[in-house]
């Protein structure tokens, strides 16, 4: 949910897989200032029209997520921020996209690469996954969780860390998001997924492009997906 520009937008259909669960929250039911309303219509306009996904967008404040410093009055634009160290928030689109392509259900493990605002596992939380976070700037990770727990959701786990290593002691997980860009899809975090579990991930230097992947077994099954631009994965000290 951080650092990324979204290169290409695509028309995305009137509805992923995850439609037949009930939103947590109605969208409808939330008292929307214009700013968020003005995000959500930006939603629909790129074509997501999923209601859990479009509920979760409305239900979380992003600007409660950017650090005081950082907010200028343009928090729910469809671009992203910066939020300090060198790192930026996420457009909204970048993260309902994201969020939609890995059709989560209530209940189920979710590992998230590159914690930074706390925005994205916020969305996810949201959708009633059970979240896990890494972070690998502390002052980054200490901000997520203080967020966070402010917002209501207290029960994501962040971890000040290489997201490089995942977080084995919780594996095995039924999907991660991949919120920086590695050179190469890490085999750590591949081999931490589920079976039949999937991956998000931008890939690539210079040039990128989401990767979504599938764990069948003993095979990966992998799908290139759209054009980005996320900053690089950091790995920690050896």
């Amino acid at each position: 949910m951080r650092r990324a520009t979204l290169v290409l937008a695509l028309a995305l259909g009137v509805c992923g897989n995850g439609c037949s669960e009930a939103p947590r929250r109605e969208t409808a039911s939330i008292e929307l200032s214009a700013e968020r309303a003005a995000m959500l219509n930006t939603l629909k306009r790129y074509g997501l029209h999923d209601e859990r996904i479009l509920a979760a967008m409305a239900a979380v404040r992003r600007d409660r997520f950017i650090p005081e410093a950082f907010r200028r009055g343009n928090e729910y634009g469809d671009h992203p921020l910066p939020i300090g160290y060198g790192q930026t928030i996420s457009q909204p689109f970048i993260v309902a996209y994201m969020t939609w392509k890995m059709a989560l259900k209530p209940g189920e493990k979710v590992l998230e690469i590159g914690t930074g605002s706390g925005y994205q596992a916020a969305i996810l939380a949201e959708l009633g996954v059970e979240v896990y976070s890494i972070e690998i700037v502390p002052e980054l990770a200490e901000h997520a969780r203080t967020a966070l727990k402010a917002e209501g959701y207290g029960s994501v786990r962040v971890l000040t860390g290489d997201g490089y290593k995942g977080w084995p002691e919780h594996a095995p997980f039924d999907a991660i998001i991949i919120t920086c860009a590695p050179a190469e899809v890490p085999q750590a975090l591949v081999e931490q997924l589920r079976d039949d579990g999937r991956m998000i991930v931008p890939v690539g230097r210079g040039r990128q492009r989401l990767v979504i992947l599938r764990r069948k077994e003993t095979r990966v099954v992998q799908e290139d997906d759209i054009p980005v631009r996320f900053v690089p994965m950091v790995k920690g000290a050896e």
